[in-house]
């Protein structure tokens, strides 16, 4: 890693380089994902098939397409009793956590004859696209299933990658099955996305499509976003660490390759005002990377967007802190609760050094569903209310209206909507 003197040039050139990781600048794939799309969308099941052949290799039908009872019931006698039951108590504190969120619908009315509210109600039907090739994650079904049930949305669609056989990951069945997924289908990348956006024969066309996945998945989710919602255009994982002399060098550098070891495009970077910290890091990251197996992928990651950065003032660490907006933030000084007070953007924020990032991505409850690439400074992590729409509620009485009328006429006829004041003046034509 590379250990930089913290200052306005250096954080400026690090945004730079970061923002080269965002799905926006994939403008190669861009052409292929729109092909794709637009196949899926004429072809609908016989495209879906084609291509769960070409990338996955496996030979499916549109009666095989979806996962069966009878093939969740299987995952489940092939995963490990001790890990079910992980899958449970993680799936307690992510549903506790989120029912702290729901919002109730409002209504307020006053002795004028006025009634103004609003009613929230959740989605119909939302897709949820759960990664598969090189690794499962059955954590990411947990969370973005989880708020989605939460907030009483009636239809979940699963679709996730299929390898050659045309099996599905078990620990990925069984976790869908416990957090309440309605039905799953075999299928991944940009064709899966067109799928839920646009339905075919047998998948149904959703309101709404969550889940992160590779670039194509992103370029897709991007594509048809304005058809469909979605939650975010998601880029590779980051973490910052803000750390002082007290932090434990051992700690930071494990915490830094957590994430470095996603893939090549992670990010992971340290904030210090301790040049000893810094050296004594860099030397536990080069120990780790002997033993770890994912270590030439950690490597990459590091060699390309790691940075150890040393700055003269905690308050300049905090600056950098915002500035970045990384998805996950850890805070490892002599007070972490007064650092995260000067916090204003970051996706997730852990607090002292029995904190760490994994805590988030699996067991303690908040989403790990989070802002990447800066967009920490006006997104937030997935939630309930991404799972609700709200509607406004207006009502008035005629003595109401008839106090208000000339104001709203004449506020229309400022603007020469002549209609808009003709539709309050007809109520009180003589």
């Amino acid at each position: 890693m590379k250990i930089v003197q913290a200052n306005e040039e250096t954080t400026q050139n690090i945004l730079v380089d970061l923002l080269k990781r965002s799905p926006n600048q994939y403008k190669e794939q861009e052409e292929t994902v729109s092909q794709i799309i637009h196949d899926v969308k004429e072809r609908k099941d016989q495209a879906l098939l084609d291509y769960t052949k070409k990338f996955d290799g496996a030979k499916l039908t549109s009666e095989t397409l979806r996962v069966t009872e009878e093939e969740i019931q299987s995952a489940y006698e092939q995963t490990d009793d001790h890990f079910v039951e992980i899958i449970r108590k993680a799936l307690k504190n992510i549903k506790t956590y989120h029912e702290k969120q729901k919002q109730n619908s409002w209504f307020d009315s006053t002795d004028e004859g006025t009634l103004l509210g609003q009613k929230v109600t959740a989605l119909g039907k939302v897709g949820v696209y759960v990664p598969g090739g090189k690794a499962a994650y059955p954590s990411s079904v947990l969370m973005n299933v989880l708020p989605a049930k939460v907030a009483g949305v009636k239809r979940i669609v699963m679709v996730t990658p299929c390898d050659q056989d045309g099996k599905v990951n078990e620990g990925t069945l069984v976790a869908a099955k416990e957090a309440g997924v309605h039905e799953i289908y075999k299928v991944g990348g940009a064709q899966a996305i067109a799928a839920l956006a646009y339905g075919t024969e047998t998948i149904p066309k959703v309101d709404k499509i969550v889940g992160p996945g590779n670039m194509y998945v992103a370029l897709a989710k991007k594509a048809v976003y304005g058809h469909v919602s979605i939650d975010s255009i998601a880029g590779p994982s980051e973490i910052l660490v803000l750390a002082d002399e007290t932090a434990n060098p051992r700690f930071v550098a494990a915490d830094l390759l957590s994430q470095a070891e996603h893939d090549e495009l992670a990010s992971a970077i340290l904030v210090t005002t301790s040049m000893e910290l810094a050296k004594a890091v860099e030397k536990e990251i080069q120990e780790f990377l002997k033993v770890l197996p994912r270590s030439e992928i950690m490597e990459k990651s590091l060699d390309n967007y790691g940075y150890l950065l040393v700055a003269d003032t905690l308050d300049t660490c905090i600056d950098i802190a915002n500035e970045i907006a990384s998805e996950h933030l850890e805070i490892l000084t002599k007070d972490p609760f007064y650092v995260m007070t000067k916090i204003q953007n970051a996706g997730a924020i852990f607090l002292g050094e029995y904190s760490s990032e994994p805590l988030g991505d699996y067991f303690a409850g908040p989403n790990h569903i989070l802002p990447t690439n800066g967009t920490a400074k006006f997104f937030s992590p997935l939630g309930v209310d991404d799972f609700v729409k709200k509607s406004s509620i207006i009502y008035y009485s005629k003595e109401a209206l008839k106090n208000a009328h000339q104001d709203i006429m004449d506020f229309a006829t400022s603007e020469h909507l002549t209609a808009h004041a003709n539709s309050i003046k007809v109520r009180f034509e003589e």
